[in-house]
């Protein structure tokens, strides 16, 4: 997937996914959307933004999560079934294990 509003300068946000060269991180948009605004109220806080720029932040987001395995916290007092998400290895996309 080619993202064509994400840009990457060293030399700006520390190297931060931006949005359209732009000092707005990607996880700044996301952040947001993820504290229940919506796009129309994100445009309002954001009046450079473009409602295409929220929408590729969240397709960029899902992209790295997919790219690799995020650690996760235990519930406090209990435990969850162990399985992982698929990796990605030399061969290809490798299937999930399941102690289920």
């Amino acid at each position: 997937m080619t993202f064509t509003r994400i840009t990457v300068e060293p030399d700006k946000m520390g190297g931060q996914p931006c949005i359209r060269g732009l000092r707005i991180p990607v996880a700044t948009v996301v952040a947001t959307v993820a504290d229940g605004r919506t796009t129309e109220q994100i445009l309002d806080d954001f009046p450079e933004l473009q409602a295409g720029d929220v929408a590729e932040a969240l397709r960029y987001a899902a992209g790295a999560v997919r790219a690799r395995q995020l650690p996760l916290q235990q519930p406090a007092g209990g435990s969850w079934p162990t399985r992982t998400a698929p990796r990605v290895g030399a061969e290809g996309l490798e299937p999930p294990t399941s102690a289920l």
